[in-house]
């Protein structure tokens, strides 16, 4: 489990495919720190570390990750957000994120309001009742809140830190991100379901 705030961002080294999946190599200050089988959210997605140096780690992602994250536009020298599980007993400082991507949101605005940044993005209408207004998202593995949801919209604003320490600062209309809707709205959603 993830809390959505970001230790570090990482560089993507190498990206090879090996059958169904790819094996990712990434350059960061935490890689030193890791172990084998240790969790880790990269921009968003749960992945497991397989292998590690000094200075870099390796994870695999499956065709299922694959195909509902943005891994197949990862190329060497891009960033990626980083952060590690959290440890039971910390403070819970942004929200309850899995690392479980749903799909991919797409940037339809940036816009600079006075000091903050306003990010608009495009969702499938099949994920509009899991938005609502102050509740929480999650974009690229980082805890936002959600602003002016509509049935295929809405929008965050990024404070001058979290654009400064994240990866969001290079998204341009027409990028996708990875996107990860609150847990507990979907448990409420599937729960309503089954009593319709």
């Amino acid at each position: 489990m993830f809390t959505g705030i970001i230790e570090c961002l990482g560089h993507v080294e190498s990206v090879v495919r090996e059958g169904a999946n790819k094996r990712i190599k990434v350059a960061s200050t935490i890689s030193k720190d890791l172990r084998v089988d240790q969790s880790l959210s990269h921009d968003g997605i749960c992945l497991t570390v397989v292998a590690h140096d000094g200075s870099t780690h390796t994870v695999v992602a499956v065709d299922e990750t694959l195909s509902r994250s943005t891994i197949d536009l990862w190329v060497p020298g891009q960033s990626v957000n980083l952060e590690r599980a959290m440890i039971a007993g910390d403070r819970l400082d942004g929200h309850i994120v899995q690392g479980h991507v749903d799909g991919k949101a797409t940037c339809t605005a940036v816009k600079d309001v006075n000091g903050s940044i306003v990010l608009q993005f495009a969702i499938d209408t099949k994920f509009s009742p899991l938005l609502v207004d102050k509740g929480s998202v999650c974009l690229n593995g980082v805890s936002l809140t959600v602003i002016d949801p509509t049935d295929d919209h809405f929008q965050v604003a990024i404070i001058p830190y979290t654009w400064d320490h994240t990866n969001l600062s290079q998204i341009t209309p027409g990028a996708q991100v990875n996107v990860e809707f609150d847990i507990v709205a979907k448990y409420l959603l599937r729960q309503i379901a089954r009593y319709k």
